[in-house]
C-alpha cells in the first residue's frame, strides 16, 4: 500500500509539474522561447500595469517608435483600464499573466483556468479583442497548460536580467541587456516591483536601461517588435524545427538528473533487468489490480493474479531516439529490441522459483499493432483518470526521448481532433496508450528454450516491416521507467 501511494505521488508530481518544466524550458514544447529573426528582438514586460512606471515606459516606447508585449496581472489591469487602453491604441500586444501573481504549480487546473478567464475578460472589455498569448508567473507551467483547450500560446523568454532587484543599478542592467541584444531574442523585464521578491523602485533602473538598449538597437539597425510579429515571421521563414538536436549543457544536466530519478525509481520498486546485456526492458512482480482480461491461451487474467509489470529503460530509449533518422526508424528499433528481450524474460520465469506463479506480462503501451506481432494482446484502457494521465505522461516522455517527438505529438493532437467523430479513426490516432498483455504460456511457446529460433525470426520479419510502415502514422513506444509502457 505504501509503495503504491509513493508511486502515485511520483506520478502526479512528475506529470503535473516536473516533466512540463523540462520539456517547456529545454525543448520548447508548445512554448515560444526565442525567435530566429536577424534584425529584430522582443521586449516583454511582466507584472503590470503600474500607474507610474507603465506610463513612463509607454512614453519611452512611443518616443523610439517601437512595440512591446505586456503580460498583465488581471487585478492590476482591473485597477488601471486607462493603461490597457493606451497600450492597445499605441499598437502594443497585451497578454495574460494570471489574475493574481501565483505559480501554476500551486493551483489546480480549474483555478488556473479561472485566473486566465478573469484576466482575459478584463482585457477584452477595454480592447474588444481576444487574448492569444499567455505567460505563467515565473514561467512555471503545469501539465494542463499544454492542453489544446487552454487555447493560449505560452510565451517564455530567452534572456532575463533580474531587473526586479534595485541594487543591480541601471548601468549594470543596461550592460546585461546589451550583451543579449541580438536577433530573435525575447527579453523578460518588469514594469512593476510589487510582486513577491521584487523591489518597489526597481522599474526606475529598468526604464533607464531600456532607453540605452533602444539607442544601441537603433544604431545597429535593429528594432523591437511584438511577440505575434516575431511568430508570424517564424512561420513565413518555415523555421519551426525540433529543438532537441543541439543539446546544451543545461539540457545535458537535466537529462542526467532525469536518469538519476529513473535509478531511484528502479531502486524503490525493485525493478530487475530482463537481460544483463544492454537491458532494454525491466520488470517487477506484482498483483494485477485491473478488470478481467481474456488472454490468448483461453485463460483469464483476474484481480490478484501475479504479473510481471514491464518498464522500458529510459536511457536506452533516449539513445535510440538520438541516433534515429525518423519515427519509423525508432519504432523498428524499439519493436525489435523488445523481441530480443523476450527470450530472456521467458528464461527468468522458467528458472526462478519466485516467478513460477506469474500468469502474464503486463504493461501500458504506445505500440499499436506492432505489439500484436510479438504475441501481446492489445486493448483500450478503460476511460478515466489513469488513462488520461498515462496518455499525457507517455506523450511527454516520447517528446524527451526522440527528436521528432514534438512534431509527432502535434500531428497526433490535430489528427485526433479531426477524426474525433469516428471511433475507428480515433483508434488510429497517435499517442494513445493501450494495455498490452501476454500470457506466460504464449511467452514460453514463442520465446522459451523449447521454441525454434526460426519461428521467432519469422514472427519478426514476416509481420514487422509491413506494420512499421503503418506505425509511421501511429507512433510506437513500449514500456517506460515509471510504471507504464511508452
Amino acid at each position: 500500500m505504501l509503495q503504491n501511494l509513493l508511486l502515485l505521488i511520483l506520478y502526479i508530481s512528475s506529470l503535473y509539474a516536473f516533466i512540463p518544466l523540462i520539456i517547456s524550458r529545454l525543448f520548447g514544447f508548445r512554448v515560444l522561447r526565442r525567435g530566429k529573426i536577424k534584425d529584430s528582438f522582443a521586449l516583454t514586460f511582466d507584472d503590470g500595469p503600474h500607474p507610474v512606471y507603465t506610463q513612463q515606459l509607454l512614453d519611452l516606447l512611443q518616443r523610439y517608435e517601437v512595440k512591446a508585449t505586456f503580460f498583465v496581472v488581471g487585478m492590476h489591469a482591473k485597477d488601471h483600464p486607462e493603461l490597457l487602453r493606451r497600450m492597445h491604441q499605441e499598437g502594443h500586444l497585451i497578454g495574460i499573466h494570471n489574475y493574481e501573481h501565483r505559480a501554476n504549480w500551486l493551483m489546480r487546473p480549474k483555478t488556473v483556468r479561472r485566473q486566465i478567464e478573469w484576466t482575459e475578460q478584463i482585457i477584452r472589455q477595454v480592447t474588444g479583442q481576444p487574448v492569444m498569448y499567455y505567460r505563467p508567473p515565473w514561467g512555471v507551467v503545469n501539465l494542463f497548460d499544454f492542453s489544446p483547450s487552454a487555447g493560449k500560446r505560452i510565451v517564455l523568454w530567452s534572456s532575463m536580467f533580474y531587473d526586479w532587484r534595485f541594487r543591480i543599478g541601471a548601468d549594470r542592467l543596461a550592460e546585461r541587456m546589451l550583451r543579449k541584444l541580438r536577433g530573435g531574442e525575447i527579453m523578460l523585464l518588469h514594469d512593476r516591483g510589487t510582486t513577491f521578491g521584487a523591489d518597489p523602485q526597481a522599474p526606475e533602473n529598468m526604464l533607464l536601461a531600456v532607453e540605452k538598449l533602444l539607442e544601441e538597437a537603433a544604431h545597429r539597425g535593429m528594432k523591437a517588435i511584438r511577440i505575434d510579429e516575431m511568430e508570424e515571421v517564424e512561420v513565413v521563414m518555415g523555421e519551426e524545427k525540433g529543438r532537441q538536436d543541439n543539446a546544451g549543457w543545461l539540457k545535458r544536466g537535466i537529462l542526467r538528473l532525469w536518469f538519476q530519478y529513473e535509478k531511484l525509481f528502479h531502486s524503490l520498486f525493485h525493478l530487475q533487468p530482463a537481460s544483463t546485456d544492454a537491458p532494454l526492458l525491466h520488470y517487477r512482480q506484482r498483483s494485477y489490480q485491473g478488470e478481467e482480461v481474456k488472454l490468448g491461451d483461453g485463460s483469464v487474467l483476474s484481480k490478484g493474479d501475479s504479473v510481471l509489470e514491464l518498464h522500458f529503460d529510459n536511457h536506452r530509449l533516449y539513445e535510440i531516439g538520438a541516433s534515429a533518422k525518423s519515427t519509423l526508424h525508432i519504432a523498428i528499433q524499439m519493436i525489435r529490441g523488445v523481441e530480443q528481450q523476450l527470450p530472456a524474460l521467458a528464461s527468468r520465469i522458467a528458472e526462478e522459483p519466485g516467478l513460477a506463479n506469474v500468469k502474464a506480462l503486463y504493461g501500458v503501451s504506445m505500440i499499436n499493432r506492432g505489439a500484436e506481432k510479438l504475441g501481446f494482446i492489445v486493448q483500450e484502457l478503460p476511460k478515466g483518470l489513469f488513462a488520461t494521465a498515462s496518455r499525457w505522461y507517455l506523450a511527454l516522455l516520447l517528446l524527451v526521448i526522440h527528436p521528432a517527438g514534438q512534431r509527432r505529438f502535434r500531428k497526433g493532437q490535430l489528427r485526433a481532433e479531426q477524426q474525433r467523430s469516428s471511433r475507428e479513426a480515433t483508434a488510429r490516432a497517435t499517442l494513445i496508450p493501450k494495455r498490452i498483455v501476454m500470457p506466460v504460456s504464449i511467452l514460453q511457446n514463442r520465446y522459451g528454450a523449447t521454441s525454434s529460433s526460426s519461428s521467432k525470426a519469422a514472427a519478426v520479419e514476416a509481420g514487422y516491416d509491413a506494420e512499421m510502415v503503418d506505425m509511421e502514422s501511429t507512433t510506437a513506444a513500449p514500456v517506460n521507467s515509471t510504471g507504464t509502457t511508452a
